[in-house]
């Protein structure tokens, strides 16, 4: 009877020491940083979705009442020219498209269009499901609504084209997905209420690795439970990657430091 504890108990420390490891080498293979640069931020902006075009920031905020979408300069933070959405719609993922840009509402299932240098509105759009975040490819609009699920618009039409489903390193479904960025031909992801941007293949939806951004905002300086680590956007003509939260005082231009597997 002894024996079989004493085995029992060195089986579960086996077990337990295994999963440790498991864990740690998981944490281990995410890439981590380095800040080039710090930029001030709207504290107030509920940040949903930045979008770096044409030596312009445009970003989408939100929160009912509070939504807009505004051109902010880089350098200062200061908003330069906003469109504010009435109190029913709650502002969400944002890109850009030629000359427009293509915002999205969390629960309503209406898109706006706005022109990009004014922010006038020009359209309309419906959509099934939730709108979290937004990016485009070189053909079409690509789309989370919070589950695994990635949804492919026609940009001009915006209705479906394809859909995938994300998949993690173990090939279980990855919810949570909210901004999107394209960039280097992958789609880097929010993963909602973490330190972490999920790189994504557009293809087949699996996770190809992950950024580890703990430590990138001193929490000391955020108030509010909500203040997470929301927004990327993409200087592709630089190649400069931008990253800030919601409420945060200030947003980050990062290199993406590779581990070495």
């Amino acid at each position: 009877m002894f024996r079989r504890i004493i085995l029992g108990i060195c089986l579960l420390l086996v077990a337990i020491f295994s999963a440790v490891r498991a864990n740690a080498q998981h944490v281990g293979h995410s890439d981590g940083y380095q800040i080039v640069h710090v930029y001030p931020h709207d504290p107030d902006a509920f940040t949903q979705g930045p979008v770096y075009v044409d030596g312009h920031l445009y970003e989408s905020a939100g929160r009912n009442g509070k939504s807009s979408v505004r051109m902010v300069d880089l350098s200062t933070g200061q908003v330069l020219r906003h469109y504010d959405l009435a109190a029913e719609y709650f502002g969400e993922g944002l890109t850009n498209w030629g000359s427009d840009l293509v915002q999205l509402t969390w629960k309503t299932r209406l898109g706006f269009v706005y022109d990009r240098f004014s922010l006038a509105e020009k359209r309309t759009f419906h959509y099934e499901g939730e709108g979290w975040g937004l990016t485009h490819d070189d053909k079409q609009l690509i789309l989370s609504d919070g589950t695994p699920i990635l949804r492919f618009l026609d940009p001009h039409s915006f209705s479906e084209t394809k859909r995938i489903s994300v998949t993690d390193e173990k090939g279980h479904p990855l919810s949570n997905i909210n901004e999107l960025e394209y960039i280097h031909g992958e789609l880097y992801a929010n993963v909602w209420q973490t330190d972490q941007i999920g790189r994504i293949s557009p293809r087949t939806g699996k996770i190809l690795g992950r950024i580890d951004l703990s430590g990138l905002m001193d929490k000391s300086e955020l108030a509010d439970p909500d203040a997470v680590l929301n927004g990327i956007a993409y200087d592709a003509k630089e190649d400069r990657i931008f990253v800030t939260g919601k409420l945060w005082p200030k947003l980050f231009e990062i290199k993406v430091v590779h581990q070495r597997h």
